[in-house]
C-alpha cells in the first residue's frame, strides 16, 4: 500500500492511528479492537489475532471484497461469519484471516471505521440501564445502542436493525465502541469526543499487599501480575464484588476464562486453584484475593496480562446494577473457532516475546 496518492496516504494515516489507539490500555487490550478503511470495493481491515499497537511495524491488515460480503450478510450466509471466502488472496501473501468483526465494519457506510474496547464505554455498556445512561451523555449525536450479541454475524444483524443511514457511533452492550467517518482524522476526532463524553473518574483503590501475595503464591503455579494496575480489582472491595458476580465482556472470557475466582480468607493460591478445579473449572488464570491483590498463573500470556488490568479498569468505573454475560454467551465464545484461532495467535506471540 505504499505510494503518494490520497488512498495510500489515508491508509498510512490509519496505520498510525491504529498504533496510537492500540498502545492505550484504556482503549484497546491485547488483540482486541479493530480498524478499517474502504478503498474502492475493498475493505482493508485488521487481521484476527493481531495487535493494533503493531500496525506500524507489522502487516496486520487484510483486503476483503466488500460487495459480495455485504450480499452474504443480507442473505444471512454463514460464509459472512468468518469472511475468509471474500479475501483478495493475491493481496494477502501472509494468509491472514479477517477480524471476527469484519461484518460490523462492512455494514458501516463510512470509509473509515474504528472499533475499540474502551473501558469508559464498557463500564457503562455493561450496566443494566446502559442505553439510558449513555443517552444522557451522547445527546445530539447520531448514535445507536446495540444490546449484547456474539461478535460475528449475530452482531452484524443486530447492528443492521438498529442503525440508520446517518449513524456514525455504535455502543455495543457489554462490548465496546464503534465510530465511523469519511477520513481517519475525522474518525480520530469523533473517537476522542465520544470517549471524553463517556469518561468518569474511577474509584481509588488501596495499594496491594505484595508481600502477602508472594507468600500466598509460594510453592504454587501462580505469580504477581506484570501490570501492577491489575491489583485494583481485588484491593477495591466494590470492584471485587462486581467481578465476583460474573463476566462483564467477551474478552474476559477469551483470555481469563468465565467469571472470576475469589480466594477465601484462609486460601493460598494453590488451595484456591484446587477448589476451583474441584468445582469443574480449569485452573484459573487469575485469582483475586480481596483486600490484597491478584495472582496470575505462571503461564499467563500477554493477552491475559492485558485483560487482567482491563478488569480492574472497568470495574473501578461501574457504579450501578450490572448486566452480566450469561453462561450461554460464554459457551458460544469459548467454543467458537474464530476465538480459538485468536487465542492461538496470542499464545504464539507471547512465546516469541519470552
Amino acid at each position: 500500500m505504499a505510494g503518494t496518492d490520497d488512498r495510500s496516504a489515508e491508509f498510512e494515516a490509519l496505520r498510525n492511528l491504529s498504533t496510537r489507539v492500540g498502545a492505550d490500555p484504556l482503549l484497546v487490550q491485547a488483540a482486541g479492537g479493530n480498524t478499517s478503511v474502504k478503498q474502492d470495493d475493498v475493505l482493508w481491515i485488521k487481521a484476527s489475532g493481531t495487535w493494533l499497537m503493531n500496525a506500524g511495524r507489522d502487516e496486520i491488515f487484510v483486503p476483503v471484497r466488500l460487495p459480495p460480503l455485504l450480499r452474504a450478510v443480507a442473505d444471512v450466509d454463514p460464509a459472512a461469519e468468518k469472511a475468509e471466502a471474500f479475501v483478495v488472496a493475491e493481496l494477502n501473501p501472509g494468509g491472514l484471516r479477517p477480524s471476527i468483526e469484519t461484518t460490523v465494519h462492512a455494514l458501516m457506510p463510512q470509509r473509515v471505521v474504528v472499533h475499540v474496547h474502551c473501558v469508559e464505554t464498557i463500564s457503562l455498556a455493561a450496566q443494566a440501564n446502559a442505553e439510558a445512561l449513555i443517552g444522557e451523555r451522547l445527546k445530539g449525536l447520531d448514535w445507536a445502542f446495540v444490546p449484547y450479541c456474539r461478535p460475528g454475524l449475530p452482531l452484524a444483524r443486530a447492528i443492521a436493525e438498529r442503525r440508520s443511514a446517518a449513524t456514525d457511533i455504535l455502543v455495543l452492550g457489554n462490548h465496546g465502541l464503534v465510530v465511523a467517518a469519511d477520513t481517519v482524522a475525522q474518525a480520530e476526532t469523533l473517537l476522542g469526543r465520544v470517549c471524553g463524553l463517556l469518561a468518569r473518574t474511577p474509584r481509588a483503590a488501596p495499594e496491594p499487599d505484595t508481600d502477602a501475595l508472594v507468600r500466598l503464591a509460594a510453592g504454587s503455579d501462580y505469580r504477581l501480575p506484570a501490570k501492577p494496575e491489575a491489583h485494583a480489582v481485588a484491593t477495591d472491595l466494590q470492584s471485587c464484588r462486581i467481578a465476583a458476580a460474573g463476566t462483564l465482556y467477551p474478552d474476559h472470557v477469551i483470555f481469563l476464562g468465565e467469571g472470576s475466582v475469589i480466594a477465601g480468607p484462609a486460601d493460598t493460591a494453590a488451595s484456591a486453584a484446587e477448589r476451583a478445579m474441584a468445582e469443574g473449572r480449569d485452573a484459573p488464570v487469575e485469582i483475586l484475593f480481596p483486600g490484597k491483590g491478584v495472582l496470575l498463573r505462571r503461564d499467563a500470556n500477554a493477552g491475559a496480562e492485558a485483560l487482567a488490568r482491563c478488569l480492574a479498569d472497568v470495574t473501578a468505573r461501574v457504579d450501578g446494577e450490572v448486566r452480566y454475560l450469561t453462561a450461554q454467551d460464554a459457551h458460544q465464545l469459548i467454543n467458537w473457532d474464530a476465538e480459538k484461532y485468536r487465542q492461538e495467535l496470542t499464545r504464539r506471540m507471547s512465546a516469541r516475546l519470552q
